[in-house]
């Protein structure tokens, strides 16, 4: 068995709308059916008891190498404890070759799941061990290392029920939710709201204190000390007990508590100068430490923070005792779980001295050991919810403590007796805390989970003026087809710019925002649609979405508002990642459509029947649009009083029931009047897109009209020259469905003599190859036909082979050349030119091309 093609499918896909790895597997003879493999699924069975069953997803399959290899992948993320659920294996076209898709939840984890899956195999082959325990510990550590903690984890799950937008920007706690010029980020419990200066104030727990004091705020006495002995008299000087912590901290380190002598003021002193430069001495508050959660100038949970603590059983020692309590699965030696493991180190071991124990001591039945000071969660301890007693006083003092300081979300610590009375004459507000942990108040120790990551998402993203929720999206058209898709790309853009938005747009030849061009090449995959969805000056996106972008990686996107589908024909790429029929092409194609948002369109091809049939996979509303208003899907369509589009009268018509909007050729001047056939469909689909997103018929008639394709708005995109009284054409047409449209568009326009200049990417089927001059030797006089600079696999001189034969026979054609260079295959047709002749020049690299043609077309 050999596994290749590993990749991750980050977005909706053609097999699902999960994140998952797909890989290319080959199986020789028996690896085909395990049943022709004696013994190997009671070896399987015996090295992964948990591996499931056996059953292939075409129930009459086989179950091959490359099924088990799909199963073992999934069983081990999901006895690692990774929710995953979904798996599959299809045959291709090749004998004993499959695709073995997987979801996973962490990319790493789902491709080291594959790698050891494929040991799995390897070892029932083999008959060799597997070390199945070392395997799922190794997921369960790497997953516990890369997934997003429990804060941020939080923050995520609600906005992803909101239906925003959400995506990890790093490893770590960097996430970006929404999109363009409304996106928002969080790292962690900081959001784009949380001020620097608000954060750096409460880092610093002697001004955060010197403020809160000014304020009104109870707080402890004390200040800041420079060695020891200055810790000791600032001891004496505010009163024994005291607390002795850095300035600057977190997580409770270097914090000492209830310090009632020298030795032990010295000692803390030691110890937190150890961690830190700056250290604190401040008066001891007597009772339970607090947690109050404030966000956005409101309390939304609270509490009980106990120190870590055993209870004695008898029979146990204090050590043992430890072990039994971290050996519960919500406690991991980070924060990735809702509590974290007791350290037992030296700060614990002291605290037990205090007490009267040791590390072997056996407490007796019912004893409390505290094995810590502090009762912070990241040093073992524990929380219980108590969110709901809190009195409206002691809530508006940290509410208080918040505003002060100037943060939104804001941990504040309190030390007192009991929060059922307000804190004045019974306790403080200790510190302020930035970006607080969230765990113990969503899974608590003791109590009911509080829903705070829904409250930090409610207070980025409010309701508008009319109640509808924020979902922190701009609007998305994606674009799939075989032809027409930048055309119609470009105009769409163009309608929404009319419209009064930044747009964002990718295409074959770049990127653009606001029209300015940010990336060159083709960038009609998923990353180039990312990147313009993390711009921040986008209001609009317009993504024209290649088949080969779905196929490697999935959409860039999670829902569309608008789906344009231009057409599908005879398809183009087919023989290239196992696509090989047109309607295998139409499933690649179709999952824009498929990812269509609930109240979002489709905007489909009706005259395509491919194209049509997509309309049953929309989870939103269709428009269809086609020349003919007669054809049936359309008719049908339009009979039940839904939205169409189509020709008639020398105008576009756009209908819904009875009421119908015109918009004549001659305002659309891309269409040259209507002559030009595929640029009346590619208007069409525009404006459809636009009636789709809502946008006014003025809007939509203002972009049509402004928009020429020329070379400069849409290169390479039937782009005409006037060149010494000829006419000439350049296109980037380069399958038999392009020509075939640039022949009937071509034919309507008068000339003496036609002529064509024509290559072949080298990575089409040679019929398709074939197909393009024998569609052109019926149209065209003479041919040049040239070797491209990038063969793409050919070799030399056999795309040329491929053409000339195609011309095999041609009713029209009578004089062929064959050029080595675009640009000398070009010279050579324009010195033939004569006026009134018309050149179709199919050119290869775009702008050098354009640039070329027009510097002779100036001469």
């Amino acid at each position: 068995m050999d596994v290749s093609h590993i990749r991750a499918l980050r977005g909706p896909n053609l097999w699902s709308r999960r994140t998952a790895i797909q890989a290319v597997v080959t199986c020789r003879d028996a690896e085909c059916s395990i049943e022709r493999l004696p013994g190997f699924e009671a070896r399987l069975r015996e090295r992964f008891p948990d591996v499931g069953h056996l059953v292939p997803h075409a129930a009459l399959d086989p179950v091959s190498l490359a099924h088990v290899l799909e199963f073992a992948a999934l069983g081990l993320q999901a006895q690692a404890g990774c929710p995953v659920s979904f798996s599959r294996t299809a045959r291709t076209v090749e004998e004993g070759v499959y695709q073995v898709i997987v979801e996973y939840t962490e990319e790493q984890v789902g491709r080291l799941a594959f790698e050891h899956a494929r040991k799995l195999c390897q070892a029932a082959l083999d008959d060799t061990p597997f070390d199945l325990a070392g395997a799922l510990e190794e997921l369960r550590e790497l997953d516990e290392d890369i997934r997003l903690g429990p804060s941020t984890a939080s923050i995520v799950s609600a906005a992803m029920a909101r239906g925003i937008p959400v995506r990890r920007l790093t490893q770590g706690s960097l996430v970006q939710f929404g999109w363009g010029s409304r996106q928002k980020r969080i790292q962690a419990a900081e959001t784009s709201f949380t001020s620097a200066i608000a954060e750096a104030i409460a880092q610093d727990k002697e001004l955060t204190k010197n403020l809160l004091r000014a304020a009104g705020v109870p707080v402890p006495a004390g200040r800041p000390v420079e060695d020891e002995d200055d810790a000791w008299r600032a001891a004496q000087e505010v009163g024994m007990p005291v607390v002795v912590k850095p300035q600057n901290g977190n997580q409770g380190k270097g914090i000492s508590v209830n310090l009632g002598s020298e030795e032990r003021v010295r000692q803390a002193y030691r110890h937190a100068a150890g961690l830190f430069d700056e250290v604190l001495v401040e008066q001891y508050l007597p009772g339970h430490d607090w947690r109050l959660l404030v966000v956005n100038n409101k309390l939304v949970a609270a509490a009980r923070r106990d120190p870590p603590t055993i209870v004695g059983d008898g029979t146990h020692t204090v050590r043992q005792l430890v072990e039994i309590v971290n050996s519960d699965p919500r406690r991991s030696d980070g924060h990735s779980t809702s509590l974290t493991k007791i350290r037992f180190d030296e700060v614990a071991q002291g605290r037990l001295a205090e007490q009267g124990y040791s590390a072997d001591s056996v407490p007796q039945l019912g004893a409390r050991v505290v094995l810590r000071d502090n009762a912070n969660l990241s040093t073992g301890g524990t929380a219980t919810d108590v969110t709901d007693d809190v009195h409206p006083e002691l809530a508006a003092a940290a509410i208080a403590a918040a505003q002060t300081v100037g943060l939104d979300i804001a941990g504040i610590d309190v030390v007192c007796e009991t929060i059922l009375r307000p804190l004045d004459g019974q306790g403080g507000i200790v510190e302020v805390n930035a970006a607080p942990g969230l765990r113990m108040h969503l899974d608590p120790s003791f109590g009911k989970g509080r829903a705070v990551g829904e409250a930090i998402i409610d207070m980025m993203f409010r309701s508008g003026p009319d109640g509808a929720p924020d979902n922190g999206r701009i609007p998305l058209v994606a674009i799939a087809g075989t032809n027409g898709k930048t055309t119609t790309s470009r105009l769409i853009a163009r309608i929404l710019e009319a419209g009064g938005r930044r747009v964002g747009l990718t295409s074959t030849d770049g990127i653009y925002v606001q029209g300015s061009r940010i990336d060159t090449g083709d960038c009609s995959g998923p990353r180039s649609a990312r990147n313009v969805l993390m711009h921040p000056d986008v209001d609009a996106a317009v993504l024209e979405t290649a088949r080969g972008g779905v196929l490697r990686e999935g959409l860039g996107f999670d829902m569309c508002d608008v789906a344009v589908v231009t057409n599908i024909g005879q398809g183009d790429h087919l023989g290239l990642n196992y696509i090989t029929t047109v309607n295998e092409l139409a499933v690649v194609k179709r999952v824009i459509v498929e990812n269509v948002a609930p109240g979002g369109t489709a905007v489909l091809n009706a005259a395509d029947p491919v194209v049509a049939a997509m309309a049953s996979h929309c989870p939103g509303d269709v428009i269809f649009f086609a020349r003919d208003k007669s054809n049936p899907v359309l008719a049908t369509h339009r009979a039940q009083n839904r939205r169409v589009v189509y020709a008639e009268s020398g105008a576009v018509i756009c209908q819904e029931g009875g009421r119908k909007h015109a918009i004549p050729f001659s305002r659309i001047p891309l269409t040259h009047g209507g002559l030009i056939s595929f640029q009346v469909d590619n208007a069409m689909a525009a404006m459809a897109a636009g009636w789709a997103l809502g946008l006014s018929w003025e809007v939509i008639e203002q972009a049509l009209e402004g928009f020429i394709s020329d070379a400069a708005t849409a290169p390479g995109r039937f782009n005409v020259f006037e060149y010494k009284g000829a006419t000439l054409i350049v296109d980037y047409g380069h399958n038999p469905d392009a020509i075939g449209a640039l022949v009937r568009a071509v034919e309507a326009m008068p000339a003496v003599r036609r002529s064509v200049v024509i290559s072949a990417p080298g990575d089409r089927r040679d019929e398709d190859i074939r197909r393009q001059t024998e569609i052109l030797g019926q149209a065209f006089d003479e041919a040049v036909l040239y070797q491209d600079a990038c063969q793409r696999g050919r070799k030399d001189g056999e795309v040329i082979a491929l053409l000339r034969r195609g011309l095999a026979g041609a009713e029209r054609t009578r004089h062929i050349d064959e050029i080595n260079g675009e640009f000398l295959a070009i010279d050579t047709a324009l010195a033939r030119l004569r006026p009134g002749d018309l050149c179709l020049i199919l050119i290869d690299r775009v702008e050098e091309a354009l640039a070329h043609i027009a510097l002779a077309c100036s001469r």
